[in-house]
């Protein structure tokens, strides 16, 4: 296997640790080099829950976090690995806001750098992936840089994938112009509506309460349900001649639909990070559907 270079994007908002253990796992099997990044540059933290094999899943009524796998984020997360992720605010502009009185001037020196990372700096990647849990719902899915890399990575014919409520970055990157989801017509899998909880969608990490990062697992915040159903968007995002297929009652769920890799949660995990070997070593372009 040649080396291949990931870029792998992270919440600063509290990320599910099996959900980057999984394709980190692979990736470092199959001899990759990782890039982790955040959307501002700061140190992301494992949700707690993600950690402790003794909390039970409210929709599964079950634990979804093994005493490996919660023993692994934790070692994952002292490694040191994530200290300095690369800062995407830092690297990528903010799209300019419409009613700025300097609008098109600011479209104009936006597209030039953003063409720009597209044509000299995205080429060093092979793959992006966007890590899941619930803090995507916050700083990754409605983030226009996660929104123009994802372009720029589709552009460029590379594969993105994508996990959880991560998936969510896919239903809203679309050309501005056009504002047409990059998923219509795709299938997908991503968080289905039966695994939403009623409560307990929590979030933790720098930013939560204080703003400091004192430590695993403080500034603990409990929002209750999700801001969103995932799956309505989905659906909705991909069209008629699009699928959501969200697997319900099978153990994992993984679709490829190239150049996008879906994964539904949790148990999906370490299947994703299969996968993207695959699509990356031998050239999968369907997988799931």
């Amino acid at each position: 296997m040649a080396s291949k270079n990931i870029l792998m994007l992270i919440s600063e908002w509290g990320y599910w640790g099996e959900e980057l253990v999984g394709p980190v796992e692979a990736c470092d099997k199959a001899g990759y080099n990782i890039t982790f990044m955040t959307p501002t540059g700061q140190r992301p933290t494992p949700l707690s829950v993600s950690c402790a094999p003794g909390y039970i899943d409210p929709p599964l009524g079950r634990s979804v976090t093994s005493e490996e796998m919660g023993k692994k984020t934790v070692a994952l997360d002292k490694s040191g690995r994530l200290d300095k992720p690369k800062n995407l605010a830092e690297w990528v502009p903010q799209r300019p806001y419409p009613s700025s009185p300097t609008y098109l001037r600011d479209m104009e020196a936006y597209y030039k750098r953003t063409d720009a990372i597209i044509d000299n700096e995205l080429g060093q990647y092979d793959a992006f992936v966007i890590v899941g849990g619930s803090g995507a719902l916050i700083d990754l899915a409605n983030n226009s840089r996660v929104h123009q890399l994802i372009l720029g990575f589709v552009k460029l014919n590379k594969p993105i994938a994508c996990e959880c409520y991560g998936v969510a970055c896919l239903a809203f990157a679309r050309d501005f112009r056009e504002k047409k989801s990059l998923i219509w017509g795709k299938h997908v899998t991503g968080h289905p509506i039966d695994y939403d909880y009623v409560d307990g969608t929590g979030f933790e990490g720098p930013h939560a309460l204080d703003g400091s990062n004192k430590g695993f697992g403080d500034g603990y915040i409990n929002f209750g349900p999700p801001f969103y159903p995932l799956e309505y968007i989905m659906r909705d995002a991909v069209g008629p001649s699009g699928e959501f297929i969200g697997n319900v009652g099978h153990e994992t769920s993984v679709l490829v639909d190239y150049p996008f890799i879906t994964s539904r949660s949790t148990a999906s995990s370490l299947k994703c990070g299969e996968i993207l070997i695959k699509v990356l070593e031998e050239g999968m372009t369907r997988y799931g559907w």
